[in-house]
């Protein structure tokens, strides 16, 4: 079984799609661990994929998450500076 992190907010899903798709300049939030995983030359399919290393699974899930929470950071800064 999968192990998923789950929204606090469900609503809050089509925003961070968005923000997903923003962040790797993807059309598609829901193809973009494959775009990713292309460009670092991981070998990833749809559906399973419990035989690449959880080292490869960290790259494509840490490019994603990573450029994703520098961009809200990026953007409560913004927020911050308009308040003043």
């Amino acid at each position: 079984m999968a192990r998923r992190n789950k929204i606090l907010v469900p609503e809050a899903r089509e925003g961070l799609d968005r923000l997903k798709a923003k962040v790797t300049n993807s059309m598609d939030p829901n193809t973009t661990k494959y775009e990713v995983a292309k460009e670092q030359g991981i070998s990833l399919e749809n559906g399973y994929n419990g035989n690449i290393k959880a080292k490869d699974a960290g790259k494509i899930g840490g490019s994603i998450g990573g450029n994703m929470v520098r961009e809200l950071v990026k953007m409560g800064e913004e927020q911050l500076n308009k308040k003043k």
